[in-house]
């Protein structure tokens, strides 16, 4: 499974608890939605937790999420993203 494809599914089942609208890479405002949380998460606070997280982890969370980031410019060069 794609980095993408994987945090796209992860904020969707936790959008089907809330009853919220689900997130699809085929719509251009939904991609920049994407890229949005993508953004927030990249940011040093939240990727290592507010310092709670381990090194390794802090590795591991911020290859995820580059690898998300990377899969979704390929997608759609046009998303603005700011931490990535």
């Amino acid at each position: 499974m794609s980095y993408l494809t994987k945090f796209v599914d992860h904020k969707n089942s936790f959008a089907s608890l809330f009853k919220q609208p689900q997130l699809s890479i085929q719509n251009a405002q939904d991609r920049q939605r994407i890229a949005s949380m993508l953004d927030g998460a990249l940011s040093p606070e939240n990727l290592a937790c507010d310092g709670e997280l381990s090194r390794t982890e802090i590795q591991r969370r911020y290859r995820e999420l580059s690898g998300a980031a990377k899969e979704l410019r390929a997608l759609d060069p046009s998303v603005k993203m700011y931490e990535f």
